[in-house]
């Protein structure tokens, strides 16, 4: 079974769109909440996220992994891989 992954994301951000292209390069099929100047899906996404309210923010399989930095330092450390299975 794939992994379920969930992207918060803004349609004009550099880092979202780096994330993004990480994940489509590797083939994984993810869901993105465009939350483009919406108050409350940021809201939402902070409290999923440990308060963090900067996009991207990134869920597999319900847990919070972090950003685009987090999600290229589980990539370099091999354990992205991982959490995708």
């Amino acid at each position: 079974m794939a992994a379920k992954v969930e992207i918060y994301t803004w349609s004009s951000c550099p880092f979202c769109i780096r994330a993004k292209g990480l994940l489509k390069k590797k083939g994984v099929e993810f869901t993105e909440y465009a939350i483009d100047g919406d108050e409350q899906a940021r809201e939402k996404m902070a409290h999923r996220g440990d308060g963090r309210r900067s996009v991207p923010q990134i869920f597999i399989n319900d847990t919070h992994v972090g950003g685009c930095d987090d999600v290229y330092a589980l990539e370099s450390q091999g354990k992205l891989d991982e959490l995708l299975a």
